[in-house]
């Protein structure tokens, strides 16, 4: 009987996977007509790596697909704790959108953002209520702190992903990394709802990705809503994963460091988020003025084409989730991989944005030899990728 109960458990997240993916299949084609009806489209301008207008409503394609995949496993399991966040998924997705389609302005999305995660942490019981072991730290003793840690966190996650929405298949490869990444420690956790979560997620993103990455006339740009979304899951998933009240709290018993963890798999997107407002500051601007200096801006310079700039910014974050399960795995300490992860996330960010720039100023032959390879990552216009592009406009 137990091996039934295994079994089911094992296949049941198979279910909402193939749902949302075949319902972003069908969608999507409808909705980039409906876009270019309507106008609902991101026009290009001096700021913007486009040459032609875009639908913008991916993140409605996206959205449908979670909300279907789910709603249909639902009976199946004790559903209780997606009631509020597919709340919080509806509010962040009219908010994005809205902004896409009206052009909001940035306080007033802030607050809306703060609003919607106050709300999941208050109502919802959602937050990070303990640093698990890391400086010798235990639970928050205090729940205001538990509160405003949360929020403050949560914030920063959902502005991360959204600002590395900058180039073809970059914030929806992302995610997709990232959600099989929680689902596989959800999984040997024991956590069924979150890794239904994460495979329904990731099944609603790999069709707006494959649009998004080969096609033409049916790429399709998945917007702030679908930023927010997907930056909400983020963040929900980190939660989730530092809460006393999580079955991962299994592996920090044996060692294994959660906000090293969390981080390692936000790495590029959190600390390039950093880097660019940091320098904002510094050069006076607001932090959430938009400009060309993102790490997706730098491969774009150096002639990498939008497939293989999210190729080489999704190696770098793989590259330091990697490390840290090797520092954990040759028994480091948690204050050991926290620090390994922070350094090791500078280091793709900070040290490389500011290295290669160093070196274009200067035109030095490493600089050279980064251009060169970057021309060799231009296969987007021949062979497989050609063909792709064709069977998907045809769908």
């Amino acid at each position: 009987m137990s091996r039934i109960f295994l079994t089911y458990k094992e296949l049941l997240p198979l279910v909402p996977f193939v749902v949302a993916f075949l319902s972003v299949c069908w969608i999507h084609p409808r909705l980039v007509k409906l876009a270019y009806l309507k106008g609902i489209v991101d026009n290009p301008d001096h700021r913007k790596l486009q040459r032609s207008p875009v639908p913008v409503l991916g993140g409605c394609a996206v959205f449908f697909g979670i909300s279907l995949g789910l709603g249909l496993v639902s009976p199946f399991f004790d559903s209780s704790q997606l009631s509020i966040i597919i709340a919080a998924m509806t509010l962040m997705l009219y908010i994005g959108t809205m902004d896409d389609i009206l052009n909001l302005s940035p306080g007033f999305r802030f607050c809306v953002e703060v609003l919607c995660l106050v709300l999941l942490v208050v109502i919802g019981g959602y937050g990070i209520s303990s640093f698990h072991g890391l400086w010798g730290v235990g639970a928050i003793p205090c729940w205001w702190g538990s509160v405003l840690l949360t929020v403050f966190a949560a914030v920063g996650i959902v502005n991360a992903i959204n600002l590395i929405d900058g180039v073809n298949g970059l914030s929806s490869g992302y995610c997709i990394m990232a959600c099989l990444i929680f689902g596989a420690f959800f999984f040997f956790a024991g956590d069924l709802v979150m890794v239904l979560l994460a495979a329904v997620c990731v099944g609603a993103l790999i069709p707006f990705f494959l649009h998004n990455v080969f096609g033409k006339s049916s790429r399709m740009f998945i917007g702030d809503g679908g930023t927010l979304v997907m930056g909400l899951v983020m963040s929900i998933f980190v939660i989730h994963t530092l809460d006393t009240k999580s079955p991962g709290v299994c592996f920090a018993e044996q060692g294994f460091g959660l906000i090293p963890f969390t981080l390692a798999v936000l790495s590029v997107p959190v600390f390039d988020t950093l880097r660019v407002m940091s320098s904002r500051v510094r050069r006076h601007v607001s932090p959430f003025h938009p400009d060309k200096t993102h790490l997706h801006h730098l491969f774009i310079d150096l002639g990498f084409s939008h497939i293989g700039t999210t190729f080489c910014i999704l190696s770098l974050n793989a590259s330091v989730v990697l490390c840290l399960w090797a520092l954990y795995a040759l028994g480091v300490s948690v204050a050991g991989q926290f620090y390994a992860v922070v350094a090791l996330s500078f280091l793709v960010t900070f040290g490389l944005y500011y290295l290669v720039r160093w070196n274009e100023r200067r035109n030095t032959r490493f600089y050279r030899m980064l251009l060169r390879l970057g021309r060799a990552f231009q296969f987007e216009r021949r062979g497989v990728f050609l063909w792709f592009q064709h069977l998907l406009d045809r769908i």
